[in-house]
């Protein structure tokens, strides 16, 4: 009779232990090792500006910190320098021309101006044309040597000549213009493109006097000196002008202008984004000659280096040669051909259970095993802003074409669904709805326009609906998928930034994906313009502020008033894991939290090294989560029963 009695005991412990909530399936200890470091989460040889001279090329790469200038010898298109700029806060270089035998290399987010000597590899800051969170977007020299530089978000040109020292700021090109994109300089005149604004200026070198040469149907993104005439590039459409301002012809592109280039001989090339053909312009007419030597990538210089070779340079960190007579190319891996690469700034991160992190940079996608630690790398067309998935495909979200594409988790083969269009390049968030089997978007313009859109992608047909100004007057910043086929909006008053609000406090929204109709929207606190991430969980919409000193809220979606609120050091993504809301953010030294019915700092320390998003992917019924320590992946203890971490750069 004893042993049915035991029996039965055992059951009902057994039943009891089987009610634990899942919380509790990890023994809880606050002294093991709290930080775990994996090395550089993504690595790169991405470049932004390049130049070409005397058989050498001279490129300075994106994202390092510091930056390399690489000189490449064109005989064997090998690197044979790689010369390091000065360390923090300089991240790459946009700029760069030759003059009197120099580089001069225009920097940012600190908007600098240095020289390179390619005989002794002596570089020398000049000086600064700008607060720090600039940038020095364009550069050109004039026949004389005079340099002239272009900049954000003061929309200038300024002059510098570099015999003397001297320099010069030419003054407001257009009211409210942010960027100079692109300048070009003869022996009288300097020629800016501004992109905000999409016009074309010319400047007298010696009065500083200004007139509008052309008027682009977007922004002005690259200008060239072509003798008595000027050429930009606005969108798809290449203008032809007198410098007197008569004349115009437009040529169109399937895509967007991206570079051009004048040859000795007065040939004219260019290359489209976001596919990276190559045409060439002839009165009035843009002819394709080649396919694109380094498919949908961004060509950052082009320049004829014999009779017949046209060479390019492209944004991923490559180099190509194209054979104009017959069309044919030749790719050349930075990296492989001796670029120092190294850590950059990742963009986004995703983990898929058991399997694999994906971490997203430039143009490339850094896998870890999780069953083996070992790494691979693959490129993808861009900067995958976000990222989602669903059975065996990761969907990102990629910037600067506005592009969807998905990759097998078994094969990183890469496909096309396609690209939002309506001038939706800045996509900021994806996610997958299960009810309607539908990918959601939330996108910003790019350039001077204040409309964001919602896209519904159908991952089988690739068919997309894009609803611009579903917020008007808003861009969207995120989005969060809700029960019953409802989507939740976060908007941005700014919207593609260069024009004023019409709007001065960020709306949510909810939005049916069933009959496509807006259901309800809402301001929830006045004067508060951007909500950098939304997040739907258990009846309430979190939301974090970007403009406003980290505040955050929990919004009650049956009443739509703000029940929690609260400040933490900074913005950045919200994630539920357990029944808990957590946000990691910018600023502060990089921290963790978890919302409740206040916020509850869980570490610090984290840095802040994340390029958009800083993020936590937290391992299932387990309280670690991947994230970045400084550029380094890593897994961080986040156990809200533990007290707060402080993470040291040199733990794990």
């Amino acid at each position: 009779m004893v042993r049915p009695r035991l029996t039965a005991l055992a059951a009902l412990i057994i039943v009891l232990a089987g009610a634990r909530p899942a919380h509790a399936a990890e023994p809880r200890s606050c002294d093991t090792p709290a930080v775990q470091k994996y090395g550089e989460a993504s690595v790169t040889g991405a470049i932004v500006g390049a130049t070409v001279e005397a058989g050498h090329a001279y490129v300075v790469t994106r994202g390092l910190k510091p930056p390399v200038v690489a000189d490449i010898d064109l005989a064997t298109d090998k690197v044979v320098r790689n010369t390091r700029l000065p360390d923090d806060p300089i991240e790459g270089a946009w700029a760069t021309a030759m003059s009197g035998g120099k580089l001069y290399i225009g920097t940012y987010p600190s908007p600098d101006l240095y020289s390179y000597d390619p005989k002794t590899g002596a570089v020398e800051h000049l000086r600064s044309l700008g607060k720090y969170g600039g940038f020095v977007w364009s550069l050109a020299a004039a026949p004389d040597g005079t340099l002239y530089a272009g900049t954000y978000p003061d929309g200038r040109v300024w002059e510098y000549v570099p015999s003397t020292g001297a320099v010069r700021n030419l003054g407001v090109l257009a009211s409210g213009e942010r960027y100079v994109r692109s300048v070009a300089a003869d022996d009288t005149t300097v020629y800016a493109g501004l992109l905000d604004k999409g016009k074309l200026i010319a400047i007298d070198r010696r009065t500083g006097a200004k007139r509008e040469l052309a008027q682009g149907p977007t922004g002005i993104g690259v200008v060239q000196d072509f003798g008595d005439r000027v050429l930009a590039g606005s969108g798809d459409t290449l203008i032809d002008v007198r410098k007197d301002g008569t004349d115009a012809k437009r040529a169109q592109l399937a895509g967007s202008v991206d570079m051009l280039t004048v040859t000795p001989g007065g040939a004219v090339y260019a290359t489209s984004r976001p596919d990276g053909a190559v045409y060439r312009y002839e009165n009035g007419t843009l002819t394709k000659v080649a396919d694109p030597p380094s498919p949908e990538d961004e060509t950052r210089r082009m320049a004829l280096i014999d009779q017949n070779t046209l060479a390019g340079f492209s944004g991923s960190g490559g180099m190509w040669r194209l054979d104009l007579a017959t069309g044919r190319s030749v790719f050349t891996d930075l990296i492989e051909a001796g670029l120092q690469s190294g850590s950059e700034r990742p963009q986004s991160m995703l983990l898929v259970n058991n399997r694999a992190l994906y971490v997203g940079g430039h143009f490339a996608m850094t896998v870890r095993d999780l069953r083996t630690g070992d790494k691979r790398r693959f490129r993808v067309p861009g900067e995958p802003k976000d990222l989602v998935r669903h059975g065996d495909k990761i969907y990102a979200a990629m910037y600067p074409s506005g592009q969807i594409i998905s990759i097998d988790v078994h094969t990183d083969q890469v496909e096309s669904l396609g690209y939002l269009g309506h001038g939706q390049q800045r996509p900021w968030d994806i996610e997958y709805d299960e009810r309607t089997g539908k990918l959601v978007v939330a996108s910003a313009p790019l350039g001077a326009k204040l409309d964001g859109a919602l896209s519904v992608i159908d991952p089988q047909s690739h068919q997309i609906d894009v609803y611009e100004g579903v917020i008007s007057g808003e861009s969207l910043m995120s989005l969060s998928v809700g029960d019953g086929g409802v989507v939740y909006l976060g908007g941005d008053v700014r919207g593609g930034g260069g024009t004023p609000p019409v709007k001065t406090s960020a709306t949510v929204a909810a939005f049916d994906l069933n009959t496509r109709q807006m259901l309800w929207q809402t301001d929830p606190k006045p004067g508060y313009q951007t909500f950098q991430d939304i997040k739907v969980h258990d009846g309430l919409l979190y939301g974090v502020y970007k403009r406003n000193s980290g505040a955050w809220i929990a919004l009650d979606l049956a009443t739509r008033q703000v029940v929690h609120e609260g400040t933490l050091s900074g913005y950045g993504e919200l994630t539920v894991h357990r029944g808990r809301v957590f946000a990691q953010t910018f600023f502060g030294g990089g921290n963790a939290y978890e919302l409740g019915t206040e916020a509850k700092l869980l570490a610090t320390g984290l840095g802040d090294e994340w390029y958009t998003n800083p993020q936590l992917h937290f391992e299932p019924g387990s309280w670690r989560a991947w994230t970045l320590v400084g550029r380094d992946l890593a897994q961080v203890r986040l156990d809200p029963g533990c007290p707060p971490l402080t993470v040291t750069q040199e733990a794990g």
